[in-house]
């Protein structure tokens, strides 16, 4: 602060070095000393350039990694230093290395009207009154626009999910596909398992493409504007109870206009009409 002030002094108010040092308390041999910080970072430059050499190759490796290694390259500098120009370099914060998927082709978003052809799901988060997380899954058929569950829960891993699956086939059967995005949930051994030995063909979105699943996000929207923005929850209990009445009244009751402005329900009622061979 005090070397801050006699620049100022000097720059400003046109005074001698001698007189900013004497109203800023400040010696004039502190002036013309280089900035300590300033020196530190020439001093550690060494040690500087030797982690960045060793994090370019090794950027996965931590802290004692690195000081054994620049030990062993011949480095005397002790743990102390080089810890402390670690951290000055924001090192020992914990870096997310980026997940690497396998490539996903572009699949067609057009459903036929068929029960049970495509299911979709996707994930969801909001807080209750006292700020706890919680996660909401929701699953719909996609060929009749039929919302199946919505799973709330401060955690849904993916036996969760499969638990879900499970219920929902004994209900009403299996899908010939799930379409998903590249979530955790959704690549994880345990769900494909499932659907592998269900006979069920997992359709991933290409990753940054939301709008190549497009049912379930629209349906997460209405969601979202008709039951989680209007209410502020203070139990899991509620969420639930209020979800679920949402649930049966958008199936039966609400209005959909990609089915000629009738209710889900509705629509499958008369499409499994047409079709009495099929059963459910």
């Amino acid at each position: 602060m005090r070397r801050w002030a006699v620049s100022f002094l000097i720059s400003v108010w046109a005074l001698s070095v001698v007189k900013a040092c004497d109203i800023a308390g400040l010696s004039r041999r502190a002036w013309y000393r280089d900035d300590p910080a300033k020196m530190a970072d020439k001093k550690d430059a060494p040690v500087i350039e030797a982690l960045n050499g060793l994090i370019e190759k090794h950027n996965r490796w931590g802290f004692w990694m690195c000081f054994h290694r620049l030990r062993n390259l011949g480095h005397q500098w002790n743990h102390k230093r080089v810890w402390r120009v670690y951290k000055a370099m924001r090192l020992n914060r914990k870096r997310r290395a980026k997940r690497r998927l396998p490539h996903r082709e572009a699949a067609p978003l057009g459903t036929p009207p068929v029960v049970n052809n495509t299911w979709s799901f996707d994930f969801m988060s909001d807080q209750l009154y006292s700020g706890t997380r919680y996660r909401v899954l929701n699953i719909i058929d996609e060929g009749v626009r039929e919302a199946l569950d919505i799973v709330v829960d401060t955690s849904i891993t993916a036996r969760r999910v499969v638990r879900t699956l499970e219920q929902l086939k004994s209900e009403r059967g299996v899908p010939e596909a799930i379409r998903v995005d590249n979530g955790p949930e959704m690549t994880s051994s345990i769900f494909s398992e499932w659907c592998s030995e269900n006979k069920v063909r997992i359709d991933y979105i290409q990753p940054g493409k939301p709008n190549q699943n497009a049912y379930i996000e629209r349906f997460n929207r209405s969601f979202r504007e008709e039951v989680l923005d209007p209410h502020i929850f203070s139990t899991l209990s509620q969420v639930r109870d209020i979800s679920w009445a949402w649930l049966l009244s958008y199936n039966e009751e609400r209005p959909h206009s990609s089915l000629g402005n009738i209710p889900p329900a509705e629509f499958k009622r008369r499409l499994l009409a047409e079709n009495s061979s099929f059963t459910l």
